[in-house]
Formats: structure tokens, C-alpha cells, sequence
């Protein structure tokens, strides 16, 4: 199914059948543009006098009923221990997921509290006023560190997938075009140089997978951050979760046109994270070491994702210039996402010229 026809299929069928499993019969219910690469539909509802809800409707086939019960209940352990995330609202069946089935198509519903504030983006990017930005900086990390801190002591009753369990070298054959080839052989040297690592309790469990500022809400009053969309999350090394943060940081200095400016920024601003994180969980110095392997790690998932919304929108594949740029960072091992290296240019941040696949 296309995003379109399950538009389609929410309006004749699904949002009346929803409303009245969560009780949302007197809720504006509107939909939310999609952002690139989305894999759900997801709707505000909204009631005067009532707290504003978020509505998510997942169609793709690729996650079962385990996997989505796997993150619901994870949420809800966190938001239960202290985490700061939007919790789950159960049905008034008192499911916090629920399968419905139409014309032979499943669809798995689950709705949410909206967390209080709003992104970053929606404040163009400006915080708190008088307010230094490092307390922010040091936020995203104590906020994270007490995510993981909590997942150490998570035992699942529903488990997420592993990381491995997708990045391998069957999907890499399988997913990325022969026509890259040395992209496919780094690909799998990365995922090797990634298992050989040691996985302990300390170091490898339920991560978020995708935590940056699109995917959390700041409340502009106190600065406090609120977690959702942990449609990605499974387990994995703590590290990956703290790599994505670390390239979430270069927006700020990315049009810095001195490489020795934008290095010791990213120093200085990584160093922050790491007191934040660190005033929750630890973090061993050898992961530490290991960060260039794990921004590696979240290029790999960049470039795969791509690839999973061509597949998915049928769409032949293409390396557009972003795409270019992550596919030349790896397959030329140039470290940190490029951001020190000749091959980055501030006026024309993270793209390389387009090559045909």
C-alpha cells in the first residue's frame, strides 16, 4: 500500500473505528505532513479542555505484533521509572496496542500523550531566552543518560529485534544495489568491526536509535526535554544513541568555513553531552574511543534508510547529493561524517556530486 491509499483507507474506514476504541469521538482529529522517510500515519487530536493526544497508524509489513509491543511497553517502563518520554494511552479495551484488520490489510494503531513544548525547529532553532545554549547541550545528554540507565535494568516481556538482526550482510546484499560495490564491502566491514565488539549490561541494550532534536519537544519554561517516537528503538550499544547526538551537534557550526573552528565546537560541545550523560550512567572510556566507528554506525543507517524508502515507494534507485556524500564518507574512510575533511564544504553542507547507481 501507498502512503496515499492508506490516507484514503483512514478516512472511509479507520479514523471513525479508532475514535471509538480511544474514546476520541469529540476530537479534531487532523493529520500531520509526513516527513521524509516516515513509515507511519500519524494524526494530532485535540479537545478543548482536554490534554492534546498523538495518534500513530503503522501499515508497513516489515514489524510484527511483537515488535510493536516491544516498544510500547518499553515507553511505558521508562515513563513509569522516571524516563522522560511521552507515555502510551491504552485503548478503552485497556490494550495499548490494537490490531485492526480492513479489506485484508493490517494495521496496527497506538496512541500517545503529546509532549509538553515543542521542537526546535518550531522555534527556528532559537532556545530558551537568556538562557545559554549549553544547558540545552547538557539536557539532550542527562536525558539520554537516564534512558539507558533505566534500559540497563529492563527486562523485556515483548523483545525488540537486535541490531544485527537487520544490519547484516544478507540485507546489505539484498538492499543496497550491486552497482556500489566497495559501498557494500564497507558495509559489511563496518557491521564485522561493529560485532566484534564486547556486549555487556553496561554497554548494550534498548536504545532509542533515533534521538535528535526531531524527535523530542523542549518545554521553553524550564528547558526540560520530552522523548517520543521510539518507532526505531531496539538493541543495541549505548555508544550508537550517543553518536547520534554527536551529528545532530554540527548543525550548529556546519557553516563554519575553518575546520579547526568547527573540530574544537564539536570538542567542546561533545564534552557537554558527555557531563550531562554522565550525571545519570556511565560511559567507559573504551566506547568513548569507539565514537568514530559509531558515527560510521549512524551513516550506515542513513544510507539504508534511503534505500528502504525507494524500495518501499518503488522508486529506481538513485544517490541524490546527500546520499552521495555518506556513501563517499564510507567508502573512502573519511571519519566524523567528514565534517574535518576537504571533501566538506560549508556552502554546500553534506553533499557530494550525484553518481548514477
Amino acid at each position: 500500500m501507498t502512503w496515499n491509499e492508506v490516507i484514503k483507507i483512514c478516512d472511509e474506514f479507520l479514523l471513525s473505528t479508532i475514535s471509538k476504541l480511544y474514546g476520541l469521538e469529540e476530537y479534531r482529529i487532523e493529520l500531520i505532513s509526513p516527513h521524509e522517510g516516515g513509515r507511519n500515519i500519524v494524526y494530532i487530536c485535540e479537545k478543548e479542555g482536554s490534554k492534546t493526544k498523538i495518534l500513530r497508524i503503522s501499515y508497513l509489513n516489515d514489524r510484527n505484533l511483537e515488535d510493536y509491543l516491544g516498544e510500547l511497553e518499553y515507553i511505558q517502563y521508562l515513563f513509569n521509572h522516571g524516563g522522560s518520554v511521552s507515555n502510551v494511552i491504552s485503548s478503552l479495551n485497556e490494550n495499548i496496542l490494537e490490531k485492526i484488520s480492513c479489506n485484508g490489510n493490517t494495521f496496527f494503531v497506538s496512541l500517545f500523550e503529546k509532549a509538553k513544548g515543542k521542537r526546535l525547529v518550531e522555534n527556528n532553532y532559537k532556545y530558551r531566552e537568556g538562557v545559554e545554549i549549553t544547558e540545552y547541550y547538557h539536557n539532550c545528554g542527562k536525558v539520554l543518560g537516564k534512558l539507558h540507565q533505566l534500559s540497563k535494568e529492563y527486562t523485556p516481556v515483548h523483545s525488540r529485534y537486535n541490531f544485527f538482526d537487520k544490519y547484516n550482510e544478507n540485507y546489505i546484499d539484498e538492499l543496497i544495489p550491486d552497482t556500489l560495490s566497495l559501498l557494500k564491502t564497507k558495509l559489511k566491514e563496518l557491521i564485522k568491526t561493529l560485532k566484534n565488539f564486547n556486549r555487556t549490561e553496561e554497554n548494550f541494550g534498548m536504545i532509542h536509535f533515533d534521538y535528535n532534536d526531531g524527535n523530542y519537544s523542549i518545554d521553553f519554561d524550564n528547558g526540560q526535554i520530552t522523548v517520543y517516537d521510539f518507532d526505531n528503538s531496539c538493541f543495541g550499544y549505548y555508544m550508537y544513541d550517543l553518536a547520534d547526538l554527536w551529528t545532530q551537534g554540527v548543525g550548529w557550526i556546519q557553516f563554519e568555513p575553518d575546520p579547526k573552528k568547527r573540530r574544537k565546537f564539536m570538542e567542546d560541545y561533545f564534552k557537554i553531552i558527555l557531563d550531562g550523560y554522565s550525571s545519570e550512567t556511565e560511559i567507559t572510556d573504551n566506547m568513548l574511543n569507539k565514537l568514530p566507528v559509531f558515527i560510521n554506525a549512524t551513516i550506515m543507517e542513513n544510507i539504508i534508510d534511503a534505500f528502504e524508502v525507494m524500495k518501499n515507494n518503488e522508486i529506481d534507485p538513485v544517490c541524490d547529493e546527500e546520499l552521495m556524500y555518506l556513501v563517499k564518507c564510507l567508502e573512502e574512510d573519511i571519519p566524523y561524517k567528514g565534517f574535518f575533511d576537504e571533501i566538506y564544504s560549508c556552502e554546500a553542507p553534506f553533499e557530494f556530486e550525484v553518481r548514477s547507481v
